[in-house]
């Protein structure tokens, strides 16, 4: 199916049913690329919220009751709708947030990815016996659904968002609420319809557009709600997990980076440039895991310049929905904003823009892929995360240099090095303070692997076999008399 349409709902989803915002109140949903209407969405707050965590409460004894491979199958169906209907999703996904439609293909199979690995996690949620220190008693561990969890996801991937937190909650038997971004709340009400489709019982998922600080605030002051899982921004997830803490729920976090790209002198130029391209202009720059820093060793640094400039003088900006487009819009006039701080600080600071540095011609939130070296250790850029096609270069010396510089954050999410030097790779995995690690790659989320950060970057992890953890309820059985 190709029809976006069916997808397009202009209403929040609470226990099954699509409602709008009790005092009727609407947020308009804009296309970044051309700067259009593409609709409203309800602009609810706590009284909506209040009653979408009143139906995953209700719910949640019948859905956690379900044996997990009854859940599996749900799960399996869900994912297959989402394959079913790549095409109407991306196009969707594309049309509210910007990214050329390839790449939102790729993020919507991801979304299924994420789906169907847990669909397979649920049959593996496995307890213990442990070795009795009494006679005539067993010690038994077991795992159960955590409850009710709130979910708030970000703007830069609202569909695959939503999957790494919806699918493992559904998994384990836990209901859920989820708040998707302002921005982007079509890609997140698109999962309601999804939902019935899969035939999952009402209330199981509860989808509410609207205040993000009223919303917010009722999911972690309700007792009823057990975990808050958030992805965004450093500030926010600290807001959340404090506010959450008044009723001690459990938290997961992925929350800012400062991501930096290492390369080595000995390092495959051609692959370096490639991975480069990859890690930074991907979604136009606006990922966790982005590059935001390029640190590069004395001896490749010219020539490394050199070719990345002339692979970042290639890419075509535009339209997503256009052919061959490597790059869309920027979300909004912040975000642009925000990139021409970052240049105008490091150029005064002694660096030289390589390519761009400018709005692009097409006007609107369209902004040139940008490349700028010399770029100097008390920049902006160098401990300010920009979320947009901006490469700054940082020139280094020693491997030592590297990871003091690389470290030299309070963030930890992702990192990422290019080195021949197999002794080197070791050291550097093990020496740099980030929660994942790509060697000589520049792409590397997958469901299969935990994703999740060090330091102010998050608490948890998503997807892969520790993904599923933060949604389970660790319990002790003493049984006794049997001796």
């Amino acid at each position: 199916m190709r029809d976006h349409t069916k997808f397009l709902k202009e209403a929040s989803f609470v226990d099954g049913r699509w409602i709008p915002a009790h005092n009727g109140e609407v947020q308009e949903v804009v296309n970044p690329a051309t700067l259009k209407v593409l609709g409203t969405v309800p602009h609810c707050g706590r009284e909506e919220t209040s009653q979408a965590i009143e139906a995953a409460h209700t719910t949640l004894p019948s859905w956690s009751s379900k044996t997990a491979k009854e859940r599996a199958s749900y799960l399996h169906r869900l994912a297959n709708l989402i394959e079913e209907h790549t095409e109407a999703l991306s196009h969707l996904l594309t049309l509210e947030q910007g990214k050329p439609i390839a790449e939102a293909r790729g993020e919507v199979g991801m979304s299924a990815a994420y789906v169907r690995w847990f669909a397979e996690e649920a049959q593996r949620v496995y307890g213990d016996v442990i070795p009795s220190p009494w006679k005539g008693r067993k010690i038994l561990v077991t795992k159960q659904a955590i409850g009710v969890v709130g979910a708030i996801t970000p703007w830069n991937f609202p569909s695959s968002m939503i999957a790494r937190k919806l699918a493992p909650a559904l998994a384990t038997g836990c209901t859920i609420v989820i708040k998707p971004a302002t921005q982007t709340p079509y890609s997140g009400l698109a999962w309601g319809v999804l939902v019935e489709l899969a035939g999952i019982p009402s209330g199981v998922v509860n989808i509410v557009t609207g205040s993000p600080p009223e919303i917010g605030a009722t999911l972690t002051s309700d007792p009823r709600v057990k975990k808050i899982t958030f992805t965004g921004s450093t500030p926010i997830g600290k807001l959340l997990a404090e506010q959450s803490a008044k009723t001690l729920k459990k938290v997961s976090m992925e929350l800012g980076g400062n991501a930096p790209f290492i390369v080595f002198d000995d390092a495959d130029v051609h692959r370096a440039v490639e991975g480069a391209i990859a890690a930074k202009f991907r979604n136009s720059g606006q990922t966790c895991v982005c590059t935001n820093r390029f640190l590069v060793q004395s001896g490749i640094h010219d020539v490394f310049v050199q070719k990345l400039s002339d692979a970042v003088a290639g890419l075509k900006v535009g339209n997503g929905l256009e052919a061959g487009v490597a790059q869309g819009p920027l979300i909004d006039g912040k975000a642009v904003a925000k990139i021409e701080e970052h240049i105008a600080d490091a150029v005064s600071k002694g660096a030289r823009v390589c390519v761009g540095g400018n709005r692009h011609a097409l006007g609107g939130t369209f902004f040139e892929p940008t490349i700028i070296e010399n770029v100097r250790p008390d920049a902006l850029v160098a401990s300010d995360e920009t979320f947009g096609p901006l490469a700054p270069i940082f020139r280094f010396e020693t491997e030592a240099d590297a990871v003091r510089l690389a470290n030299d954050t309070e963030y930890g999410l992702a990192s990422y090095l290019y080195t021949q030097d197999l002794g080197r790779a070791f050291r550097m995995s093990d020496a740099l303070e980030y929660g994942m690690v790509g060697i000589n790659e520049g792409i590397i989320t997958t469901e299969v692997a935990p994703f999740g950060g060090l330091k102010e970057s998050g608490i948890g992890k998503e997807g892969s076999k520790y993904g599923i953890e933060d949604y389970l309820a660790v319990k002790y059985v003493c049984l006794g008399g049997l001796a």
